[in-house]
């Protein structure tokens, strides 16, 4: 066998391997975007399922009588509640906002918020997840005024026009004119750093 026809079976040899190497790996390339395709399909109709409509509809508020609500005292920062909101529907829902509340029976208005807590977006609660809002209930240094104790607590929600009560810890608690909540946060630390 002569020089030249080694070297042109070694080129033929060396080309027809790059020509299938280039073949598998365009033919793995294109199954792989075709079943991430796939995937990505799916993923979005899950999505739409658990979110609301296929048709790209808005997530709605969320209903106060399907949400959950509790209130629990916290060691710090002292004289603070934290209210958790739990999504019981279905469906995400948005939780707008801040909650109103109203210590007492014979509360006059609503506790105001805290502004500077309002974060840059909504919480959106899917299914289950729960969103805070931290309570101040008096002030830490005493320099609150018109104290007292109040054994009942009504929570309204934005896009809501009904409340509903929400049981304080130990059936009581002390308040004063320093009295504060903070927006709807998706994180506790958030909600108890004001």
């Amino acid at each position: 066998m002569s020089v030249t026809a080694y070297r042109r079976g070694r080129t033929v040899r060396t080309v027809s391997a790059s020509v299938l190497a280039v073949t598998a790996l365009t033919l793995t390339t294109a199954f792989s975007a075709g079943e991430g395709a796939d995937s990505r399909a799916d993923a979005a109709s899950l999505g739409n399922t658990a979110g609301g409509s296929s048709k790209g509809e808005p997530i709605g508020d969320c209903d106060i009588n399907k949400t959950v609500f509790s209130v629990q005292k916290v060691e710090r920062p002292v004289n603070h509640l934290l209210l958790t909101a739990t999504n019981g529907a279905g469906v995400d829902c948005r939780l707008a906002g801040f909650p109103s509340l109203k210590f007492g029976r014979d509360a006059q208005a609503a506790t105001p918020q805290i502004e500077e807590s309002k974060p840059q977006s909504a919480p959106v609660l899917a299914p289950g997840e729960s969103a805070y809002a931290g309570i101040t209930t008096s002030a830490a240094d005493g320099s609150g005024s018109h104290g007292r104790v109040v054994n009942s607590l009504e929570v309204f929600i934005e896009g809501n026009e009904d409340g509903t009560d929400v049981e304080l810890p130990g059936g009581s608690v002390f308040i004063d004119s320093s009295a504060k909540v903070t927006y709807w946060q998706t994180d506790v630390e958030d909600a108890l750093s004001w």
